[in-house]
């Protein structure tokens, strides 16, 4: 096959997860692109897709067939049925249902709004500082972080404005 015709075969966009990734990248990397997915969790999950389909990881997204993304798109949905370790999930015994699971895209997302609203509802000093906008992990507040909450500015007051004269055109004689 010549360079060109293979060219012509990469899918320049791949669509995993309801997310269009580049197909000129790698694996490993391409991945990276969805939410809760980063530089190690990418990483372990293409050397697991390596393992089942026996698709090297260097390989780019747009050269895998439908099948092998399908099977991809499997692993990054379900990483722990595929061995991957505990301690590289993004959510270890969670406060609801107490199991391990790695959430990604929009679940990520809901799952963390759901977090810092149960801190604010008990009133918690981070889920209060949360709410605020300000920020939790006891960094000064002097003189950064100072677009984050309301305006504590002086409030400008307005100049009246000056009466016109009456007679603005006309000379008196």
């Amino acid at each position: 096959m010549s360079e060109t015709n293979q060219k012509a075969e990469i899918n320049y966009i791949v669509r995993i997860i309801g997310k269009d990734l580049d197909g000129t990248r790698r694996v490993s990397e391409g991945i990276r692109g969805l939410k809760g997915i980063g530089q190690r969790v990418g990483d372990i999950i293409s050397t697991e897709f390596e393992r089942q389909t026996k698709v090297p990881k260097t390989r780019k997204l747009g050269e895998l067939t439908a099948e092998e993304i399908k099977k991809l798109e499997e692993i990054v949905m379900n990483p722990q049925k595929y061995g991957v370790p505990k301690w590289a999930l993004n959510r270890r015994n969670d406060i609801e249902t107490g199991k391990d699971m790695h959430l990604t895209m929009n679940d990520l997302d809901f799952a963390i709004r759901n977090d810092y609203q149960r801190l604010a509802e008990i009133k918690s000093y981070r889920g209060l500082r949360h709410m605020w906008g300000l920020p939790t992990r006891g960094q000064k507040t002097k003189s950064t972080h100072r677009g984050k909450g309301g305006v504590v500015a002086v409030a400008k007051k307005e100049e009246p404005k000056k009466a016109a004269p009456a007679n603005s055109g006309e000379k008196k004689k």
